[in-house]
């Protein structure tokens, strides 16, 4: 008899947050011989097919399906295998039927930033708080995700428990390596991560001409070109390089030789490419609001991302002062320990087993 499910249904092969979230935590949900409800392979687990076109590889359709799917055929599958508890890693259950549930929140964005004509925003604004008053418990990436969901929707702190992702300890280490003269950002180009901040921060360095910014992320045809129009008008143009994508094993080593990650993002949930970037030995310059204190500690220079003063002085502390990254650099790695997917899995499991 099947007592967990877990509900895979959003999962793509491509690396998103959201796989790559689902990807470490596995190992531990076999503690309690979950079964996954999903299109993809996974043959240590048992597992239930669900059909493969209800991801955001299917774009707003698929996205439409797999909620439809959720109402309507979820309850049944949950019901034909006598489940006593269904875990989603993203906040999507069916409303108003007799399966409980567990979902993970990974931030607010969309209610904080809403975007004109987003499906996001309705989703966030009448979906979501639908879940989570319905769902047994919530879990979610950090306190200020969980403050977020109290704040937005008046869930009771009770109801929700912070669970700190992590990183990979292979992938993403020191490599001792030379420090080569560019700021990195690491990121999507939404207006919310701050990049037109950043590029006036980075124009205003008195010795820019000996340093390079680079923006390592998908471009988006609605926000690069305003960011490329920026650099122009501004004349760094060959100071700073949109590296577009980067494949997840070229990350490493451009974090290692990179004078600092510079990640001044007005809001995260959790705030991944900081940690990786610590995980590296790498200063860490980023924003003293949302999650992202949680994240760095002691262990980064924390900028109020509205302040472009302060991200410009920042960067220049960075450059002028070797004692100042060599502290950083040690620091980063002793915080970057606290962080495990180990942690993160035993602790997701823990919460789960009290519903059982």
């Amino acid at each position: 008899m099947t007592n967990v499910l877990v509900n895979l249904a959003v999962i793509i092969a491509q690396s998103t947050g959201i796989s790559k979230y689902i990807t470490e935590l596995l190992p531990y949900l076999s503690f309690i011989n979950p079964t996954l409800l999903t299109s993809q392979n996974y043959p240590e687990f048992n597992c239930y097919s669900v059909p493969n076109n209800l991801t955001p590889a299917d774009g707003i359709k698929g996205h439409l399906r797999r909620l439809m799917w959720t109402q309507f055929q979820l309850p049944k599958i949950y019901k034909n295998l006598k489940s006593q508890l269904l875990f989603s890693p993203i906040p999507e259950a069916p409303l108003y039927t007799n399966c409980r549930y567990i979902v993970m929140s990974h931030d607010m964005i969309p209610l904080r930033f809403p975007k004109p004509f987003s499906p996001l925003t309705p989703y966030h604004r009448y979906y979501t708080p639908q879940v989570f008053q319905q769902a047994q418990h919530i879990i979610c990436n950090s306190e200020a995700t969980a403050k977020d969901i109290t704040d937005f929707y008046q869930i009771p702190t009770s109801k929700i428990t912070p669970i700190p992702l992590a990183y990979n300890r292979t992938h993403f280490r020191f490599l001792n390596l030379p420090t080569s003269n560019y700021f990195l950002y690491i990121g999507r180009q939404d207006p919310y991560k701050n990049l037109q901040r950043l590029i006036t921060s980075f124009a205003a360095l008195p010795n820019k001409g000996d340093y390079e910014l680079w923006l390592a992320g998908p471009t988006d045809k609605r926000y690069t070109p305003l960011l490329q129009a920026q650099v122009e008008e501004l004349g760094i143009t060959h100071r700073v390089k949109f590296l577009n994508y980067v494949p997840y094993s070229e990350l490493p080593k451009i974090i290692n030789q990179a004078l600092a990650l510079v990640f001044p993002s007005l809001w995260e949930g959790f705030g991944l490419p900081v940690l990786e970037a610590m995980a590296c030995g790498t200063p860490v310059i980023t924003s003293n609001i949302s999650s992202l204190p949680e994240v760095a500690g002691d262990a980064a220079i924390l900028i109020n991302p509205y302040n472009v003063g302060e991200i410009t002085a920042a960067m220049q502390a960075i450059i002028n002062d070797s004692e100042l990254r060599k502290q950083l650099s040690q620091k980063s790695l002793t915080r970057a320990n606290r962080f495990s997917w180990e942690q993160t899995g035993l602790d997701t499991v823990e919460v789960l087993k009290q519903y059982l």
